[in-house]
């Protein structure tokens, strides 16, 4: 029986990466979307940025990136590009922004990345002490298809590489909380986007690559 998450998997942009592949720029925006994709993720938090920076006033700051995620929706719609991308996003921006709105302070704008961020590093953690990590989990779907899915050495791997991601995560609670709580507003904005779509981009292109050379590797 055929897998269409595995074959969707393997149409994208990091399923054509070969492994042990060196990585370049282009590849790089090719697993996060593209240009378009790119711009779309950061648009929000940059112009949150620079408005803030430029005003130092809460309302502006908060609103423009909903008015940017609303332009990126209509676009999309005009376009007749999938839009669930875009509506997730906004969602995530407008609450974002009721809630700094709502408390008046302008660092409560980053609270929503924060759960976020707390919820992924719990889940990667919980994964690998019940012996179940998470990207051993979505690599068995992917790749249901492979007869070396549940190998010993393909397990190892996706448990280095579900605790690689647990310590992104964990890095950016790290990095971002105590800005927040020293209420450096346009350092925390900076420091979202240095520890956005880059690294993110990054961890997703090194972990394909990991679980595809543990698949492929031959058998010892």
């Amino acid at each position: 029986m055929s897998n269409p998450l595995g074959k969707r998997v393997s149409d994208s942009p990091l399923g054509r990466i070969a492994a042990g592949e060196k990585p370049t720029a282009a590849s790089l925006f090719s697993a996060v979307g593209g240009v378009r994709g790119v711009i779309e993720s950061t648009a929000p938090g940059f112009l949150f940025l620079v408005v803030f920076t430029v005003t130092g006033e809460l309302f502006p700051s908060v609103v423009a990136p909903v008015v940017v995620a609303v332009g990126i929706l209509l676009a999309r719609l005009v376009q007749r590009l999938p839009v669930m991308p875009a509506v997730s996003g906004g969602i995530g921006i407008a609450l974002s922004a009721g809630f700094a709105l709502w408390t008046g302070r302008a660092e409560d704008n980053f609270v929503g990345g924060f759960l976020i961020n707390g919820i992924s590093l719990a889940v990667m953690l919980g994964s690998v002490l019940i012996r179940k990590p998470l990207i051993g989990v979505i690599t068995t779907l992917v790749a249901s298809d492979n007869p070396r899915r549940n190998d010993a050495s393909v397990r190892r791997v996706a448990y280095g590489a579900t605790l690689a991601w647990a310590g992104f995560f964990g890095a950016r609670l790290i990095v971002q909380v105590p800005l927040y709580f020293a209420h450096a507003t346009a350092a925390l904005a900076a420091t979202k986007l240095l520890m956005g779509v880059p690294l993110y981009a990054a961890m997703l292109w090194v972990t394909w690559l990991l679980m595809r050379s543990a698949l492929t590797a031959p058998a010892r």
